[in-house]
């Protein structure tokens, strides 16, 4: 089955954008596996990427983690012209956000994520993380402190809702979705399943998150040809 722009869209639409929702997007192997060759983005294809740029262009906010901005060679990240576009007939801004989260605060202010930045980043980190680090970082990005020891995930999203950011989309990586799964702040996951066998050691999509399954309730399952692009909400 072929996809386009606007099946997405609707597909993925949300149905109130005041209230704050965190949505999860990631792409797996058959296996389970979460990357390939180090790297999630080869488990992808076409269909995938489109599908992400879709869930960019309904947020607010892309969040993710700082060992993922660098595993996975994150820049400035950009909807294109027909999707800047969509969101400003939507009353959205022409960009998300971009927020990135980080306890040790390893970035370098010229890091492509801030250099190439098209909106102003946003780093999330907590009171203890390092001060020096955080006043060099906060001459490129905007700092919101989440917690005293630890980034806490009720604070974090509703940092973002006080600065009109609702509409979280957190792109990873697998230990920011087990602090935001055990926390309960995952309202929907969409994984993006790859028709290939990866085998090895790889990671899954989540690590960390207390042990009791979490169920969710499928909201859709899309054909892209081979991938599946699933919607779950949870129950």
């Amino acid at each position: 089955m072929t996809i386009d722009r606007t099946t997405l869209l609707d597909a993925y639409a949300l149905p109130d954008r005041s209230t704050p929702r965190v949505r999860m997007n990631f792409v797996s192997s058959l296996d389970g596996a979460v990357t390939l060759d180090g790297r999630s983005g080869p488990l992808g294809d076409e269909a995938d990427r489109l599908a992400m740029q879709v869930l960019r262009t309904l947020a607010d906010v892309v969040l993710v983690g700082a060992g993922t901005v660098r595993t996975e060679g994150y820049g400035g990240i950009r909807v294109g012209d027909e999707d800047a576009a969509w969101r400003l007939e939507h009353g959205l801004a022409e960009q998300p956000r971009f927020a990135i989260v980080s306890s040790a605060l390893e970035l370098e202010p010229g890091h492509p994520v801030f250099a190439n930045a098209t909106t102003r980043p946003i780093l999330v980190t907590h009171a203890s993380s390092p001060g020096e680090r955080r006043a060099a970082l906060g001459e490129v990005a905007d700092v919101l402190v989440c917690g005293r020891d630890r980034v806490e995930p009720h604070d974090l999203v509703g940092a973002l809702a006080d600065l009109g950011l609702p509409q979280v989309l957190c792109e990873g990586g697998p230990h920011l979705f087990g602090t935001l799964l055990e926390a309960g702040v995952v309202d929907e996951l969409c994984l993006s399943l790859s028709p290939m066998l990866v085998a090895g050691d790889a990671g899954r999509i989540v690590r960390g998150a207390p042990e009791h399954a979490r169920p969710m309730r499928l909201r859709h399952a899309i054909p892209a040809d081979d991938l599946l692009l699933l919607r779950y909400a949870t129950v």
